[in-house]
């Protein structure tokens, strides 16, 4: 019983790590442009869109759907960049075991 015993610290341990990691990963930020930096989002660890920023030269009232698209790639980005964030740091944390249900 003493090893169920070492294996239940462990998982408390990892879990209050995880937790603090957690903590880490929302105040890290990650940045993609699209549109030669026309189109500019900022996420952060928990995949939220923080902000984003457009240049005032990729607003044309003419050609919405460009800016549409560009606004849509960078996000898709800048998403796609904050889950690599997350699973590098997670796969650290872990050894780089794949734990069902923690990513």
């Amino acid at each position: 019983m003493k090893g169920m015993g070492n294996m239940m610290k462990q998982a408390q341990q990892l879990q209050s790590k995880m937790m603090k990691l957690q903590e880490e990963l929302a105040e890290k930020t990650v940045e993609s442009s699209s549109g030669g930096g026309m189109v500019k989002v900022t996420a952060n660890g928990r995949q939220q869109i923080l902000s984003i920023q457009l240049e005032k030269e990729v607003v044309d009232p003419d050609d919405v759907e460009m800016l549409q698209d560009l606004v849509l790639a960078a996000v898709n980005d800048a998403l796609a960049k904050a889950q690599e964030m997350v699973s590098s740091e997670m796969s650290k944390l872990t050894g780089g075991l794949n734990i069902p249900g923690l990513m």
